[in-house]
């Protein structure tokens, strides 16, 4: 008759261990992940509305110049006023004149887009 001869220093682990803890990460990816995403989705959306402030102050720095709020985006861009926007965001000027301007952010990768209207209007989300 065979016998299992038992050794007294296995060392491992058994197979029901390590599914055991296989599941245990899975769980854990399956809670981590989803919450990453909208993490970074957030940071995105950061990103645009706060460039989109910034672009504000660029317009005033441009009203001071010029006694006209800017029209184009390139104009307010570079040096002159100080405007960089974060990479993927999005900047559109939809009205400027004497008397103040409109202007929406987006980033490619978030889901909100923003707007202001100015001089002295606040950041609101557009929906």
């Amino acid at each position: 008759m065979l016998s299992k001869v038992k050794r007294n220093n296995e060392k491992g682990f058994t197979l029901i261990e390590l599914m055991i803890v296989i599941a245990i990460i899975g769980i854990l990816a399956a809670i981590a992940i989803p919450q990453f995403s909208a993490y970074r989705t957030r940071s995105y959306n950061s990103a645009a509305e706060s460039d989109l402030r910034n672009a504000a102050t660029a317009q005033e720095a441009y009203y001071v110049d010029n006694q006209n709020y800017c029209g184009t985006v390139a104009d307010l861009t570079g040096s002159s006023y100080g405007l960089y926007l974060s990479d993927g965001v999005t900047l559109a000027i939809d009205s400027a004149n004497t008397t103040g301007y409109v202007m929406r952010a987006w980033h490619q990768s978030g889901n909100n887009s923003f707007i202001i209207r100015g001089p002295g209007g606040s950041v609101s989300k557009m929906h």
